[in-house]
C-alpha cells in the first residue's frame, strides 16, 4: 500500500455511514500515511488470529471473558506503561508487532475483533482514558484494553471521570459514562492523540499529517483544517496554512470567528 492509496483508503472511510465505517482498514491506512514503508500485514494478521481464538473461546466463556483472554492472554496485547508517549503506541501496526499501545489503538482490535465473532461491543470516548462497552445479558460492562481487557466497575467508572474533572452530577451517570462512540469517532480519537503529543514536541510535520488524516475520515468538520492551518503554520508554510484557514471557514459558512481572525492574522504574515 502507497501513502496515495492510503489517502484513498480514508477518502472513501469519510464518504461511508457510521454503520459501514471500515475500522481496521481505516486504521491501517492511517499508519501508512503516516509512514509509507509500514507493512499493514501484522496488523490484519493479528487481527485474523484474534478471530480465530475468540470464536473458540466463546463456545465455553462468556462475551467479557473470552474477549479479554484472547486479546490479552492469547493475542498479548496490553498497555504500555513504560513508553507511553511513543509514537508507535498510536500506529496500529507497530502496536500488531509489539503487542502494546495506546487504549483506543488497542481498542481497534479488540472492537474489530469481537464485532467479526458477533459480539456487541462499541468504543466509549470516556474522557482522558478510552474504555470499550460489551453488551451481557447482565446489561452493559465497561472494559479497560489498555489493563488487559479487565471490567471497570461504576464506581471505579465514577472516580476517573470526577479525576478527569467532570462534575459529580455528571460523574455519575453511568449512561453518559458509557454512550457509545462510533468507530470513526474512535480513529478520530486516535488521530487527534497523535497530533497532540505531535504538536507538542513541535513535530509539525507529522502533527500536519494526523491532522489531514482528521479531515479525509470527517469530511464536513472544519476544526481539522484549523489543526492543519496552525501545523503549516508551525512549519513557516504561510500560504498553505491560509489555504487550510480558508477552507475551514468554507466548510463551517463562515460561521467560526477564531478561524476568520486566524486567517487575517495568518495573512498580514504573509505581507
Amino acid at each position: 500500500m502507497t501513502q496515495e492509496d492510503a489517502e484513498t483508503i480514508l477518502r472513501e472511510a469519510g464518504r461511508a455511514p457510521d454503520e459501514d465505517f471500515p475500522l481496521l482498514e481505516a486504521a491501517t491506512a492511517c499508519a501508512v500515511h503516516e509512514d509509507p514503508a509500514r507493512d499493514p500485514r501484522p496488523a490484519l494478521d493479528l487481527a485474523r488470529t484474534g478471530v480465530e481464538r475468540l470464536s473458540a473461546r466463546l463456545r465455553s466463556e462468556s462475551p467479557e471473558e473470552a474477549l479479554a483472554e484472547t486479546m490479552a492472554g492469547d493475542l498479548g496485547l496490553t498497555g504500555d506503561l513504560l513508553t507511553y508517549d511513543h509514537p508507535d503506541n498510536a500506529c496500529v501496526v507497530a502496536v500488531a508487532e509489539r503487542r502494546r499501545g495506546l487504549p483506543v489503538a488497542l481498542g481497534v482490535f479488540y472492537l474489530h475483533v469481537a464485532r467479526k465473532c458477533g459480539l456487541m461491543v462499541q468504543g466509549v470516548d470516556f474522557p482522558g482514558h478510552f474504555l470499550l462497552r460489551i453488551e451481557t445479558p447482565e446489561g452493559p460492562l465497561a472494559l479497560d484494553p489498555f489493563s488487559e481487557g479487565r471490567v471497570v466497575l461504576p464506581s471505579e467508572l465514577t472516580r476517573r471521570a470526577l479525576h478527569a474533572g467532570l462534575t459529580p452530577n455528571v460523574a455519575d451517570r453511568l449512561d453518559r459514562l458509557m454512550a457509545p462512540a462510533s468507530d470513526r469517532a474512535v480513529l478520530i480519537r486516535l488521530q487527534n492523540n497523535v497530533f497532540a503529543r505531535a504538536a507538542a514536541a513541535g513535530d509539525y510535520g507529522r502533527a500536519e499529517r494526523a491532522a489531514l488524516r482528521r479531515a479525509l475520515l470527517d469530511p464536513l468538520d472544519h476544526r481539522p483544517w484549523l489543526d492543519v492551518a496552525a501545523a503549516r503554520e508551525g512549519q513557516g508554510a504561510l500560504a498553505g496554512a491560509l489555504e487550510a484557514l480558508t477552507h475551514a471557514s468554507t466548510l463551517d459558512g463562515g460561521a467560526a470567528l477564531a478561524a476568520r481572525a486566524q486567517r487575517e492574522r495568518v495573512r498580514l504574515r504573509l505581507n
